[in-house]
């Protein structure tokens, strides 16, 4: 009964490790992607009905002006643990695209257009920026209030209906790109590619849980008799026929010291 569950169970457990391991090589080349279209040479915004996925991260050269009377403001943003807003703007390109710009984070004291009225300006500017998908609503993270401010997402579609934009581009935006030292409200982005990679953690626990099981099926065994710890080390030691008799040693005598621990405690 033991062996009919210990080895599909086992295999199974291996194979959910050897997949997480296939989806770590995966996501390493997705990211070194991503990397190498961020430090590419810029390139114009493209179609919003091209095909977007290959252009993710990808350098954008921007020029045009900014709509500062559209601003929209992203909840629930920090900056080095402070807490405050992404200021997302509808920018005009030359080529008659309206894109919306994550222009960076400000603070609560500095949300309002007027109490940083040096970076409203309407004139004439050239940005860096990144192409970015249209971000994916959290499981926890709570739907869009447009009508009371509230912004969690960001969303191009929602944002372009609820200003009435219907030029906006919807399938994409822009993340603009930080390129000075110095620090200007809004603070833009570094380029930092953050994506989540805890594939090779997933696969250690895997083949964690698997080797746990193996333990304790041999432990389970040597208990009820039907094998017994020689043979166990024997098998194990095979492929190392010089080290067999030092882990013999070594098993023999940590299970001595384990029965004497036993006994002072109990």
């Amino acid at each position: 009964m033991a062996y009919c569950f210990f080895c599909p169970v086992t295999a199974v457990l291996v194979m959910l490790g050897l997949w997480q391991l296939d989806r770590l090589v995966w996501k390493t080349e997705l990211i070194d992607s991503f990397n190498e279209r961020a430090n590419a040479a810029a390139m114009l915004p493209p179609d919003a009905a091209a095909e977007l996925s290959q252009f993710e991260f990808h350098n954008l050269a921007l020029s045009g002006r900014f709509m500062h009377d559209r601003e929209l403001y992203l909840t629930g943003r920090t900056y080095e643990g402070n807490a405050g807003f992404h200021v997302v703007t509808p920018f005009r390109t030359d080529q008659g695209k309206v894109i919306f710009v994550n222009r960076g984070w400000v603070s609560e004291a500095y949300r309002k257009p007027d109490s940083r009225l040096f970076s409203v300006k309407d004139e004439q500017v050239s940005l860096r920026a990144v192409l970015r998908l249209p971000q994916q609503k959290g499981y926890f993270v709570p739907e869009n209030e447009p009508e009371n401010g509230f912004w969690f997402t960001l969303k191009p579609e929602e944002m372009a209906d609820f200003h009435k934009l219907d030029q906006a581009v919807r399938t994409y935006y822009a993340d603009q790109i930080r390129t000075s030292e110095v620090l200007t409200l809004p603070i833009a982005a570094e380029i930092n590619i953050d994506v989540r990679n805890t594939h090779l953690n997933y696969a250690l626990t895997w083949f964690g849980v698997a080797l746990s099981l193996v333990g304790v099926y041999i432990a389970y065994h040597v208990n009820a008799g039907r094998l017994r710890l020689k043979q166990v080390v024997r098998k194990i030691a095979r492929p190392f026929p010089n080290k067999g008799k030092k882990l013999w040693n070594l098993s023999v005598q940590g299970a001595k010291t384990g029965r004497s621990v036993l006994k002072q405690r109990f």
